[in-house]
């Protein structure tokens, strides 16, 4: 063993510089075990369970975990040795390696466990926003945690990350006023996903724009009108407009106006009256709440209103359409005739 002591290399013994390798391929050895056992037993272990958390859990935090066994070898390794003027230097270099492999951990626990939770929300709903947002949200929070710690290892190490990070931020101030037309937009489709104003398939109006609604993106929507052209919409638009939801509409109202000819008698209007009540109330796509009365002396017409409802089950044209084309063959069945403008023009002759 003295003898052994009397080599030195790099200002320390052969028996130190034997001791730290043990520590390293010790480490190492440690790692491939650890990683195993999580390879091996605990995922295992995990898939007999019935939550997915578990398995996630285990195979994000396996790899960080043997690195830091690797790290902790290193570390012990170079701990027995002396090297002049270089103690502080690679301290610091350990301390930005553990703080740096932590972030790792808890980056990928943390995507890991977003994942599994933004899966199952977007297995669980119909809306495909979230499997849009969800990435985003993953990779936004994924870099806040990196930049965290490697803004926490530059300032173990002793830089200055104040001056840096006031850098950053009038480069940022500069970049969010660029970009805040984008950004109003994001904010616009987290809006529509969390408060829900329509869903793809409603028809909807938004700054004058009739259509149904065929996708929902994080930036822009898509309506194709009653045109059938496709429009892009910016999502900031929803939040920044009025935006009437035609399909979430209990009932469509139609008020209908009749006017028959000054020669109807009374009971003819009371008729009238009551073809109308006939013809509404039989309708099944019709609410059964509707409103008929004689209404007024016109100009040239006494006039029978009709305000009625068309429920869920009608179409806002076909179920119109089907009630003008009722009241048309009823009335003329029954000799109800409508009036037209007319005039009158008394002369007299001296």
């Amino acid at each position: 063993m003295e003898r052994f002591d009397s080599l030195i290399y790099f200002g320390n013994p052969i028996t130190e510089w034997l001791i730290a390798l043990a520590y390293i391929i010790g480490s190492v050895v440690v790692a491939r075990l650890v990683y195993r056992l999580f390879s091996k037993v605990l995922k295992k272990f995990t898939a007999s369970t019935d939550s997915k958390l578990d398995d996630i859990i285990v195979d994000s935090i396996e790899e960080p975990i043997a690195l830091g066994f690797v790290l902790l070898g290193f570390y012990l390794g170079y701990s027995h040795l002396q090297f002049e003027g270089s103690g502080d230097i690679v301290d610091s270099i350990f301390q930005v390696v553990v703080l740096l492999d932590f972030t790792w951990l808890a980056a990928r626990l943390l995507d890991a466990v977003l994942e599994n939770v933004i899966l199952s929300v977007g297995a669980a709903s119909k809306d495909s926003m979230i499997n849009q947002i969800g990435p985003i949200l993953r990779k936004t929070l994924r870099s806040g945690v990196w930049i965290l710690g490697v803004i926490t290892a530059m300032n173990n190490v002793g830089f200055d990350v104040g001056a840096m990070l006031a850098g950053v931020g009038i480069g940022g101030l500069a970049l969010a006023m660029a970009a805040k037309d984008y950004v109003a937009n994001i904010f616009g489709g987290i809006t529509v996903f969390v408060d829900k104003p329509f869903k793809v398939g409603d028809r909807i109006i938004v700054n004058g724009i009739d259509g149904t609604v065929k996708e929902i993106g994080i930036r822009s929507s898509r309506i194709i009108t009653l045109q059938g052209r496709m429009v892009t919409i910016p999502n900031n638009s929803f939040t920044s407009s009025p935006v009437e939801n035609i399909t979430a509409e209990p009932s469509r109202k139609v008020s209908i106006a009749l006017g028959l000819t000054y020669d109807t008698s009374p009971e003819r209007i009371q008729e009238a009256i009551e073809l109308l009540n006939k013809i509404i109330s039989d309708r099944t796509d019709t609410e059964d709440e509707f409103t008929v009365w004689f209404h007024s002396f016109g100009d040239f017409s006494l006039n029978v209103n009709c305000t009625y409802y068309i429920n869920k089950s009608g179409h806002w044209a076909n179920t119109q359409g089907g009630v003008n084309m009722e009241i048309l063959k009823k009335f003329n069945e029954a000799k109800l005739d409508f009036a037209f403008p007319t005039q009158t023009i008394v002369t007299e002759t001296p």
